[in-house]
């Protein structure tokens, strides 16, 4: 497996990924399918703002992605950036997403962020593991916050705060 920064081309398997989870899981709250255009875009908005954007492949394609975007849009959250990881169906527990989240947070520790926030549906273990294992702690839990598949979904936020001093 390599990891790489994504380019335009990946979006197609970016958002098939994404997909499984719009459609099977409570991991995002989308709830319609997105094709590779609308992909493409909000891939292209994070790369205008400077986000990180990272894809995992072997041999058959890409098996997983993570991407930082804007936690909030008002300026004083400019050094805050929010982070997640999606892993392709049935490459579970491949260290996919701990060898993404290596590649995303080294590239984000190299910008001028602060505080790196990760937003997790409950319950999923998985997520809450692979944030955990990079440093981050829980700060916040949302009970009940959204709605999918006809019941009530609770939210936590895991933070890690970079080591960065700002002047």
């Amino acid at each position: 497996m390599d990891t790489r920064s994504a380019v335009a081309s990946d979006a197609t398997q970016i958002a098939e990924i994404y997909n499984y989870y719009i459609e099977n899981s409570h991991a995002t709250f989308e709830t319609d399918p997105i094709d590779a255009a609308e992909m493409l875009r909000r891939m292209e908005d994070g790369w205008a703002h400077e986000y990180p954007f990272f894809v995992c492949e072997d041999k058959n394609g890409i098996v997983g992605y993570a991407y930082g975007r804007r936690f909030r849009p008002r300026f004083a959250y400019l050094h805050s950036i929010e982070v997640s990881v999606y892993v392709k169906h049935g490459t579970e527990r491949q260290n996919i997403g701990t060898a993404l989240y290596r590649q995303l947070i080294s590239d984000v520790r190299e910008k001028n962020f602060h505080a790196v926030i990760g937003g997790i549906s409950l319950p999923n273990q998985a997520s809450v593991r692979l944030h955990e294992k990079f440093g981050f702690e829980k700060v916040a839990h949302f009970r009940e916050v959204g709605r999918k598949f006809d019941r009530w979904i609770d939210v936590g936020y895991w933070e890690l705060l970079l080591d960065k001093r700002l002047g």
